[in-house]
């Protein structure tokens, strides 16, 4: 069977179908992802084949152009309403207006019996629609967007769809839902459920990542910082900078934040207390940690439930939002959602003191981590796909 696989040019819109791409590829099926540019290095990355279509996005260069000056995403961009989040979907509508006719052609080359996308590739759905072959989304994780989204694009895509023959943009044939039912938001359609497992991209276990599992539990509670490197790249280097220097004074505390080699300069001193690393694969480490501060990107938020840890989110755009919600609603997670709070120091510090003493954060991410233990693994979701691309 041929499956191909198509993203949004973002890679970290990709990272989380990986492991059902490996799950194909183990049970003997030609997998092949097409993406633009951007993706190239994450599909390689995972050791798949791809091919490259059109030119590169640029996701980090188009939202920079939006911010003011130095400020942060959640200083200068207005969050979205919960009952607003399908204006995401404009971008990736004119994304599919752009590059559908190359992904067609070259799906008529690859001749596809299964289309798997991310949850906000349209162009999938209507290559599988001129095709006749089902198409499957996959979401990220707390899915604040897709389905608003999906219903958004509909009326802009309808052209577009009666060019190529389509009545209408069609609908996925399957959801594929990574979040732990009792996470994901009430507002979410129903999805089929699939084991989140961690994918960060591919890396070497590093000495101090050795030396952190060998010394296992410690007096000090340690704590892993992973803000993303979009996160840093979007002006956030000076906020990182603040919160390790609060973070790294509180008392047996033991800071372990990931950031690149070209920011390190900028973040300048620190305490004793905070460790700098490169960039590493979370699945790696997260083992020998406590709780975990980030973001609130859907991939890390999951790896991190799948470890069972606390998470402190300090969401910047999005649907990273509604993660942290979701996540302080179960009880297994905290977050600072205004850009006030997540200045502030004391704030910073008071939210990580309770996250590591309260033991009701730790049962209750202990609880998720059950929840998504239980959930199909790609392997198993694998097979009832090849059984529906075969009917």
């Amino acid at each position: 069977m041929r499956v191909l696989m198509m993203t949004t040019p973002v890679p970290t819109h990709f990272t989380p179908i990986v492991p059902l791409a490996w799950a194909f590829r183990a049970a003997g099926h030609d997998v092949m992802v097409a993406g633009q540019p951007d993706v190239m290095g994450m599909v390689r990355s995972a050791g798949l084949v791809g091919t490259s279509i059109g030119e590169r996005f640029g996701v980090e260069d188009w939202l920079r152009g939006k911010l003011q000056g130095d400020k942060r995403p959640i200083e200068t961009l207005p969050r979205p309403r919960a009952d607003a989040m399908g204006v995401f979907g404009q971008v990736w509508m004119a994304h599919t207006q752009e590059t559908l006719p190359d992904h067609l052609a070259f799906a008529r080359e690859f001749r596809p019996d299964l289309v798997v996308a991310d949850q906000m590739e349209y162009t999938a759905l209507i290559v599988g629609g001129v095709l006749g072959v089902p198409v499957v989304h996959h979401r990220w994780g707390v899915d604040a967007m897709s389905d608003q989204s999906l219903r958004a694009v509909r009326p802009g895509l309808a052209p577009l769809c009666a060019e190529f023959g389509l009545e209408a943009l069609p609908e996925p044939d399957v959801k594929l839902d990574p979040c732990p039912p009792s996470l994901q938001l009430p507002s979410a359609d129903p999805g089929t459920p699939i084991r989140h497992v961690p994918f960060n991209g591919s890396g070497e276990l590093a000495r101090w990542a050795r030396e952190l599992k060998a010394s296992g539990a410690g007096k000090a509670r340690r704590v892993a910082v992973s803000l993303g490197r979009s996160t840093l790249a979007l002006n956030g280097v000076p906020h990182l900078r603040l919160m390790l220097r609060a973070f790294g004074r509180l008392p047996d505390v033991e800071v372990i934040a990931t950031v690149g080699e070209e920011h390190r300069a900028e973040i300048g001193p620190l305490p004793d207390a905070v460790r700098l690393v490169d960039p590493t694969p979370l699945h790696l480490f997260l083992g020998a940690c406590d709780a975990v501060v980030h973001h609130g990107g859907a991939g890390t938020a999951m790896t991190a439930t799948s470890f069972g840890l606390p998470q402190l989110v300090l969401p910047q755009l999005s649907d990273a939002f509604g993660t942290g919600e979701q996540l302080q609603k179960r009880g297994a997670g905290l977050v600072l959602d205004d850009a006030e709070a997540q200045s502030d120091p004391a704030a910073l510090s008071t939210a990580l003191s309770a996250l590591l003493t309260d033991s009701a954060h730790r049962e209750a991410a202990r609880e998720l981590r059950a929840e998504m233990a239980d959930m199909p693994s790609p392997t198993r979701v694998a097979e009832d796909l090849i059984r529906l691309a075969a009917r």
